[in-house]
Order: structure tokens, then sequence, then C-alpha cells
């Protein structure tokens, strides 16, 4: 890694360090972890803080988010029976467990913070990496974030407005509000954050039992009615179904999450991989009984024409405290944000270091020690996002790009066990798993292409739109752009009171 200082400008940098050969041993652990030992100086550095409950609560916390509550009805939408429905939602746990295990091997054996984009940097170089920060810069993390803001917003307003839609304006300030709050929490302190997804993951899991609870009960009552024909209707399209993976997949999004942070994990060698394989099949479990209750409970009629499935779910089992469901699916939302806040400012942070973005985004705040202009950057992204109002449309987008680039990710695995064989691997997964992943993303991103041309085309367009941002900032960097990016650099350093991160060199 390289340290940018408060006088340095954007220039070239080689950050993407081959991983240690196994014949290093101990050394090459060493060398890491000496490596988050600051040196002499005035430098500082993140800490790491985060145990294995805390990993398994930032997981299952940012995965069961808006998505249970939204994608519902998208993978009906597409799948065309509640049969091939929970199917897909079976897949798409089982597709992100082995992405989970894949990206447990990467994790432990480049244990940088950044996820995807120090993967694709240590196997396919830096314009690579810069094109997912370019894409995850714009599309992928603020639209994510984005979209839980507005299901936050609109299961909150829900019981003042119970027979239409809030307004709009309503929804989008509320939303834009939730995003400044926790912008700050975030920016105080890492323990808040911590305390918070803890409370909100517990809240989560509690509200989708209530609604496991009440559809067993139904079904138990002999209302079976939905199930006597559970695959009439399916739609078997190859476009169709990577469309219903789509939506599926957005709701297990979240699962490489933790390793954006694995800088301020304490002992990431055993605690990535735990929290994985913990959190994983515990997130497939509740999302297939949620459905299951969903199903039994409520035609597809009802799903298809419902903008809050979990609402129309609790007006018609809850009877008078059918307000807790719009109560408790927003504080599930809030936890979800709150952790995909944290977890992805931090890929922000490392660009940044790694001098792929403007230096300011580097920087620390000297009392809290967290990286409050990347967390400030990510929050102004957001709020503009927040005007765009077609929630199915934003999941296309990201779920295109998403399945993209982590297709590259488990690629560069599979890469770097034929250039580095003997590197150090503290986890090393079947190959039989990469292989598998990568022929299923594969499809996914092909056959979409035919059901959904502009969100693909325009996903790839910004994809490609990054190659000359490259060569104009970072490989060959235009004067005045530098010159701007010091400027904004020592505005930034004053103003938060942060200083650069600082790392030991060999």
């Amino acid at each position: 890694m390289t340290r940018i200082q408060a006088s340095d400008t954007l220039i070239p940098r080689q950050v993407f360090d081959a991983p240690a050969e196994s014949v290093e041993g101990g050394k090459a652990r060493a060398r890491n972890d000496s490596s988050d030992t600051p040196s002499q100086g005035s430098g500082v550095k993140l800490k790491q803080r985060i145990g294995l409950l805390d990993g398994v609560a930032i997981i299952v916390g940012v995965i069961v988010g808006a998505g249970i509550f939204v994608s519902p009805k998208g993978v009906l939408m597409y799948s065309g029976s509640i049969g091939q429905s929970l199917i897909v939602w079976v897949l798409c746990g089982v597709l992100s467990m082995v992405g989970a295990l894949c990206y447990a091997e990467l994790g432990t054996m480049i244990p940088k913070s950044g996820g995807d984009y120090a993967y694709i940097g240590t196997a396919f170089g830096p314009l690579p990496a810069f094109l997912y920060l370019w894409v995850a810069l714009l599309i992928l993390v603020p639209t994510g974030n984005a979209i839980t803001a507005l299901t936050f917003a609109q299961y909150l307003l829900k019981p003042f407005w119970p027979s239409c839609d809030a307004p709009i304006e309503a929804v989008q300030l509320l939303a834009a509000a939730m995003i400044c709050v926790l912008t700050v929490i975030n920016c105080y302190n890492v323990k808040w954050v911590t305390r918070v997804t803890d409370i909100f993951t517990g809240t989560k899991v509690v509200a989708l039992m209530v609604i496991v609870a009440a559809g067993i009960w139904y079904l138990a009552d002999g209302h079976t009615e939905h199930w006597e024909q559970p695959f009439s209707g399916a739609i078997m399209e190859p476009g169709f179904i990577a469309l219903a993976f789509y939506s599926g997949l957005f709701s297990y999004s979240g699962w490489n999450y933790l390793n954006f942070v694995t800088e301020e994990l304490k002992d990431p060698y055993r605690n990535l991989p735990r929290a994985i394989c913990i959190s994983m099949p515990v997130v497939t479990v509740i999302y297939m009984v949620t459905n299951v209750a969903y199903f039994s409970v409520l035609s597809t009629d009802e799903i298809l024409s419902s903008e809050a499935v979990a609402v129309t779910f609790g007006d018609k089992m809850l009877g008078f405290l059918s307000w807790i469901m719009p109560i408790a699916v927003a504080c599930s939302t809030f936890g979800s944000l709150n952790g995909a806040i944290f977890a992805s400012s931090r890929l922000f942070f490392v660009g940044a270091r790694n001098g792929h973005l403007p230096a300011a985004i580097s920087l620390i705040n000297i009392n809290c020690l967290t990286p409050v202009p990347s967390l400030i950057f990510l929050c102004v992204i957001t709020l503009l996002l927040l005007f765009i109002k077609d929630t199915y449309v934003l999941i296309n987008y990201v779920s295109f790009v998403e399945a993209l680039f982590t297709l590259i990710s488990v690629a560069g695995l599979m890469w770097l066990r034929y250039k580095q064989p003997k590197a150090e691997r503290p986890i090393r997964v079947n190959l039989a798993l990469p292989i598998i992943y990568l022929i299923v993303c594969l499809f996914l991103v092909i056959a979409s292409i035919s059901r959904s041309p502009t969100e693909v085309g325009v996903g790839t367009v910004i994809i490609l739109s990054g190659i000359p941002i490259y060569y104009l900032t970072i490989h060959n960097p235009v004067q005045w752009l530098a010159d701007t990016s010091q400027t904004i650099n020592m505005w930034c350093s004053k103003f938060f009171i942060c200083m650069p991160n600082q790392e030991k060199f060999e």
C-alpha cells in the first residue's frame, strides 16, 4: 500500500501487490500484521474493533433489509408462480453462499479492506480495479443505499397514509434525514455503529419471526388454497429467469460487505470465514420461511398489486396490531442502511488511499479515527439518487453490474490460483465452487440482455466511461485536476480535523 500525505497530488501508484508466497509462512503474516501498526510519525489508522458477533451482525444486518420487503414482488413477477419463486429464492441463497465462500478465500489471501476492489486490483491490475470503484461510486453503493432509505421512509409513513401512497416529497425528505443521521453516527464512533447494527439486526429478525408465525398459523388452520397448483403460470424463458434471479440476489446483496472492512476485523483469518458460514445459512432459512408465509396468506394478485408486501400481510393477519409491521420494517431497513454505510464508505476510503479517488476521501479524523470525508462524500452521492422513483429499474441496474463484477472477482480467484499457486491461502475452496459461480453469473449477465437491454446498455456505458476518466486523472493526470484535488485535500484536512492514513512499509 502507499501512503497519502496531506501534500500528495494524484499520481499513479503501484498499490496492488501479489499475495505473499506460502513458503514465507509466519513471516508473511507477520508483515501483514506489522502493516497495521502505525509507523512513528503523525499518521493515524483504522483500528481493529469488529469481533465475530459484530461481523455476523453486519452481514445479516446488511442483507436482511429492504430486499425481503421489496423483492418478493419482483421475483414473483418474473417467475410467474409461487413454486418457481421459492426455487429462485433457494438458488439465490445457495449461489450467494458459494460466492461468499469464494470471497472467504480471497479475503484471507488478500487481507485488505475494499473487497472486490482489492481482489480485482491484485489479480488484474489498477484499471479493472478503478472501473469497479467507478461503477460502485455511481451505481452499486449509493443506489442500494437510496433504495433502502426510500423503503424505510415509505414504511414508516404508511400508518399516516393507510389508504394511499405517502407524498413522494415526504418520503424523500424522511429518507434524506435518515441518511444524514446515520452518517453522523458513522462519523462519530465505530462502536456506536456496531451497537446500532446489533440492536436492529435483532429487531428485524423478530419482525420476520412474527410474519413466519402468522403464516404458519394461517397455513395450519387449513388455508392451503394457494399451494394447490404452485407452478401454475411459471415462466421458463431465460431472460425472465435472469430478472427473477436479479430481484432475489438483490435481497441477498451485502454478503461481501464484511470483506470491505477486513482491516477493522479482529483476527480476520478466522473471523471472516466463520462470520460468512454462520450468517449465510441463517439468512437463507429466514428468507425461505418468510416467503412461504407471504405466499400462504396473500394471493399472487395481492402480492403483485402491493407496494409494501409486509404491510399488506400485516393488514390481513394482525388486525388492530397491523401498525407494528411498518414500524418493524422501518427498523429493519434502518439497521441495514447503517451497516451498508459503515462498510461501503471504507471502499471509497481505500480507493482514495490508493490514489484512485481524490486524496481527501482517505483522510481520517484524529479524534474519532473514522474516515469522515469518505462518509460525507457517500452521503452526498446517495442523497442525489433519492430523486429516482422507479425502484425496480434501480434494482436491475444494480444487479447487472454487481453480477458482472462479482464474476470478475471470482475469475480473479482462479487466475491467482494459476498465477500464484504457492501463495498463502488460509482457506482454499474446492475449485468446483468458483467454476459453478462463474457459469451462473455468466448466464445471468448474458440472459438479462434480451429482457432489459436499456438497463444493461446504460450500465455498460457507465462502466466504459471510467476508462477515459482513469487515463485523465490517474494514469496521466491533467495538472489542473491534480491541483484541484490538492486544494480540496488541504481544505478537508483543516475543516474535518483529519490526517492522512499512514502505514508502515518494508
